[in-house]
């Protein structure tokens, strides 16, 4: 592929003006009909100056092509050909026209939803490209960071990102703009900021909301706030989806539900909704029997209700977990619980009535 002098991006200096325009608009994912009808030539005319364009560049098809016109700058948003209709349109806030949005869930395998629809979003590295502009929502991410993100150290045996990046576009496209969901800058691709509801920022700003309830003193608020989070997790987060970065987050944000569950279950225990929270820490520890806070957890929810003995086989079971699996003791924090349920120190507990609303 023909490279300038000064740059790594191919060149597209070898056409003439009316076939870079016409490249420009295969680049912004345009059909036949609406290139013709952009460039005010016949619809059949299309077809044959894409070839001789291909033949010029040296490329193989239009998928090629498409991934030339972005490499050498003649894809990007708001420079293409397409024409803007001329009509009057209610405009938000932000200056955009009101639309559809596209929802995208990483807390469970991902999934993409238009008008209720869900949609195909292609093989799974599509979806890891997919994921990772999800994830990194507000920040543009260049085409290297996305070939690190989803293929690492064995990088594809093209540069496809391009590509991927178009097959995602026409899939959630929401607007008459080729780049309506996902743009495309000087630092890299990013989804547009209001075009897309995230699951992962709802996530956010839940917990914010919680931290808000808790200094205001308001524990059945931080109880219900900290349910709804959890009610976005549809099972592993990014199930099944390739590459370093969703490997990465799949045990973040992993720990973040754990973490959430936690302080849902301090608050609920100290609100005296004590048998709700003992089956839910008894679940959340048998799926997780080496997280030593859940044990604990468990262990003080037990002795508070009176059963002593349950909360002892609980840091039996633990410890022997613990050194079989990890060859390791109980943690100090985990010792410490066990002596002073032997010892019946409620206060060191935090079962006394004097106890103060500590985190988690």
């Amino acid at each position: 592929m023909p490279t300038t002098a000064t740059t790594d991006r191919p060149t597209a200096a070898v056409l003439g003006p009316q076939e870079r325009e016409l490249l420009s608009a295969i680049g912004c994912g345009m059909r036949d009909d609406e290139v013709a009808a952009a460039l005010a030539i016949p619809e059949d005319a299309v077809a044959h100056r894409l070839a001789r364009i291909l033949v010029k560049l040296g490329l193989r098809d239009r998928a090629a092509a498409i991934v030339h016109a972005f490499d050498c700058g003649l894809a990007v948003p708001g420079r293409g050909p397409r024409p803007q209709p001329v009509r009057t349109v209610a405009r938000t806030a932000a200056g955009r026209a009101p639309g559809p949005k596209v929802r995208i869930c990483v807390l469970g395998p991902l999934q993409a939803w238009r008008d209720g629809r869900t949609l195909n979003l292609g093989h799974l590295r599509q979806q890891a490209v997919l994921a990772a502009l999800a994830l990194c929502e507000g920040r543009p991410l260049s085409r290297q960071e996305l070939l690190d993100d989803v293929w690492g150290t064995e990088p594809p045996a093209a540069n496809v990102v391009p590509v991927y990046i178009y097959r995602l576009r026409k899939t959630l496209r929401t607007g008459d703009g080729p780049d309506s969901v996902i743009g495309h800058a000087r630092r890299g691709y990013q989804l547009v900021p209001g075009a897309v509801d995230v699951d992962v920022a709802r996530m956010e700003e839940l917990v914010a909301d919680i931290g808000t309830a808790e200094r205001a003193g308001e524990p059945a608020e931080a109880v219900r706030l900290c349910a709804q989070a959890l009610g976005l997790f549809r099972g592993e987060p990014l199930a099944g989806l390739p590459g370093p970065l969703a490997e990465l987050e799949r045990l973040r944000l992993t720990e973040r539900r754990i973490v959430l569950v936690q302080r849902k279950l301090d608050w609920q225990l100290r609100l005296g909704q004590d048998a709700e929270a003992i089956a839910e820490l008894f679940a959340l520890s048998a799926a997780h029997p080496l997280n030593e806070p859940l044990a604990a957890m468990l262990m003080r929810a037990l002795y508070r209700n009176g059963r002593q003995a349950d909360a002892l086989t609980v840091f039996d079971r633990a410890r022997r977990r613990l050194a079989d699996d990890l060859g390791v003791a109980p943690s100090r924090m985990l010792r410490l619980t066990h002596q002073m349920i032997l010892r019946g120190d409620e206060a060191g507990l935090g079962l006394a009535p004097s106890a103060g609303p500590a985190r988690p």
